[in-house]
């Protein structure tokens, strides 16, 4: 794994600064803390920190090819870098390194852009062909990898890994971009391709950028999406699940470091566990941060691990998530809200005591609709199915708005959401089942400025649109279809992947190979959501391998609570709501925050999200106000 920067002059060919290009790299160190490698020619630059996984002694980057016309930067993993070797070597190349970044280098050459189609792994690249006067800059087909990208003045295109890569660049443009603040209230991440700054974008998950001087920049192509209906059912889908992510999990071995695995005690985490014990020569390493209470995933995940003989390593998670809030800005670059980041970054800090690279069981829950929110979609759309959407609107949706709102009450008596969501067309319900913070309610945190500015602006405009993509009769895969768009990319592979590098830890997903979604994501809605039972045909798989309690365990969340923390620290809550950083932002409204403050502490409601969202954002705005090491802007020039 790796970090990676560069610059890029649109329009005349001036020699970069290298010293800012090697500011900006620095910024990354945590991403490749066992070397650098830069490149500088007139009009281009790029940087690279190293995290040794793959040809520890041949892999250094910027790689070229061999008279050094073509060279790259590359973040991530080509897991079928040996096959596309031999298939280059057949047609004439020639290769120096084992490293499976040369690969992208000669599929270029061969291929062009459509080298793209070949790669199977997770990854986020820049090449520069100075013959073709182009730049391509690709991302991985889920978004597993990262690629910020800005134009400053002058004709100035850069890019970096992360946020912090950014800022050393001189006129690096720090407005807030108003919509994705409303986006983050309301999803808890600013969704792709939009970053928190209005001058700065991220390259969506299956898109790349070419780049041609002389030409201004081109909108982002897309190069892959999954699949918008589904496919006739397979002879044994179980036997073919099985087959499938056994040779994913496999293929996710490749490694000349020590390599673990993540281990919740979930189906996802186990079966990509069982898998990598079957696989590799020595005993695999396992890790596990369980919480007190019934929440803790220590005892299930132990059984899984004396199942498979891993070397298992557990601890206890605890945190103090009011501090935790003011490192999301360091961590993640732009706010973030999934506060299970922290106990993330938790058994991230474990496993790396061990080894480099950690196999995961992220993408089950999107790929084979493990999410409790799937199965109050179907319902909701069975009940929409039988009673006219005019009756729904006036019935339900009349008794929703005066049924109270019973944050605190028992699950069975908390209907005014059902009630408004099946009151609601498809699209709008089940956007209200992931949106964390509803209009009325982040819109009055807000600024009457700010809520004039953002008149017109809808978070669930997307969701219509990336629903409206799929078969109008798939309810459960235009969901997932949205999710595989938004929420994955958004929070749980960008969660992932910060956490991860920030302790220079490597994190495969196996669930996530772009072939194993594709089949996953068009199999019938009956193989994957059965008797309110997520990811049916993985449990029907996995059966003969792991224990009763975890295939019957239903979907559990990896966090600790937090309510409760925010109320007993309420005092200090509202003293940094009500921050200079706050209020000087012009962004909310003073009073809203001190009554969201009062009616947590007083047990009336639970805010517990829209106070960890804010005090995440209290904290970035503090750094970005006082210059910290994670946003501070670098004097110097961009070209020498």
């Amino acid at each position: 794994m790796c970090g990676v920067v560069g610059l890029f002059h649109l329009s005349c060919p001036l020699m970069p600064d290298l010293s800012l290009v090697r500011r900006m790299a620095d910024a990354l160190r945590h991403r490749g803390p066992d070397g650098e490698g830069y490149h500088v020619e007139p009009g281009l630059a790029f940087g690279h920190r190293r995290l040794a996984i793959v040809d520890l002694g041949g892999g250094a980057q910027p790689m070229s090819n061999e008279d050094g016309s073509v060279v790259v930067v590359f973040n991530g993993e080509i897991y079928n870098h040996e096959l596309l070797r031999r298939e280059l070597e057949e047609a004439g190349h020639r290769f120096r390194t084992r490293s499976d970044t040369e690969a992208i280098i000669h599929g270029w050459e061969e291929w062009g852009v459509g080298c793209l189609e070949r790669l199977r792994g997770m990854f986020a690249f820049a090449l520069w062909d100075r013959e073709r006067g182009e730049l391509l800059l690709a991302r991985d087909r889920l978004g597993e990898k990262p690629l910020y990208y800005t134009q400053l003045p002058g004709g100035v295109f850069a890019f970096a890994s992360e946020m912090a890569g950014l800022h050393p660049l001189p006129g690096l443009p720090r407005k807030i971009d108003l919509a994705a603040l409303d986006d983050f209230l309301a999803l808890g991440y600013v969704p792709d391709p939009a970053t928190i700054y209005e001058g700065v974008r991220k390259l969506p998950a299956g898109h790349f950028l070419l780049l041609r001087r002389g030409e201004s920049v081109a909108e982002a192509k897309r190069y892959w999406r999954p699949p918008v209906e589904t496919e006739p059912v397979p002879g044994n889908a179980p036997a073919e699940l099985h087959s499938l992510l056994r040779a994913c999990v496999k293929d996710r071995l490749m490694s000349d470091v020590p390599l673990g695995a993540f281990l919740s005690g979930g189906v996802d985490s186990s079966a990509v566990t069982a898998f990598a014990a079957e696989a590799v020569s020595a005993q695999l390493s396992t890790f596990t941060i369980g919480f007190p209470g019934a929440g803790d995933e220590r005892a299930l995940a132990a059984l899984v691990a004396q199942r498979f003989a891993t070397a298992h390593h557990a601890e206890i998670g605890t945190a103090d998530y009011l501090a935790a809030a003011r490192d999301q800005a360091r961590i993640f670059g732009e706010p973030f809200g999934d506060h299970s980041a922290v106990p993330t970054l938790s058994v991230c800090r474990l496993a790396r005591r061990h080894v480099t690279v950690a196999l995961s069981g992220d993408g089950g829950d999107e790929v084979f609709a493990g999410y409790r929110r799937y199965r109050w979609h179907l319902l909701a759309e069975a009940v929409r199915a039988f009673i006219p959407a005019s009756a729904r609107r006036r019935v339900l949706g009349g008794i929703a708005s005066i049924y109270p709102k019973l944050d605190r009450a028992p699950r069975w008596l908390r209907a005014k959401h059902t009630l408004t969501e099946i009151s609601m067309d498809s699209m709008m319900g089940y956007y209200r089942t992931v949106c964390r913070l509803h209009h009325d309610r982040r819109r009055g945190l807000l600024s009457a400025k700010v809520r004039a500015s953002l008149d017109g602006h809808d978070p669930a405009a997307r969701f219509g649109a990336l629903m409206g993509e799929c078969d109008p009769d798939e309810p459960l895969l235009q969901a997932q279809y949205a999710d595989l768009h938004t929420y994955l990319p958004g929070d749980i592979l960008t969660k992932v992947d910060r956490t991860s590098m920030a302790v220079s830890l490597e994190v495969r997903p196996p669930l996530l190979d772009h072939e194993f979604v594709a089949w996953g994501m068009g199999l019938p809605a009956r193989l994957k959501l059965r008797d309110g039972v997520g990811k049916h045909v993985l449990r029907t798989a996995m059966a003969p391998y792991l224990p009763p309690g975890i295939l019957d365990r239903g979907k559990q969340g990896f966090a600790d609570t937090i309510g409760d923390q925010l109320r007993v620290q309420a005092s200090l809550v509202q003293k940094r709501l009500l921050s200079d950083a706050m209020l000087s932002s012009g962004l909310f409204d003073e009073g809203a925050l001190t009554r969201l403050v009062d009616e947590h502490a007083s047990g009336r409601s639970d805010h517990a999200q829209a106070l960890w969202q804010l005090l995440v954002l209290e904290g970035f705005l503090k750094g970005s106000a006082q210059g910290s090491d994670s946003i501070r802007q670098e004097p110097g020039l961009v070209w020498a």
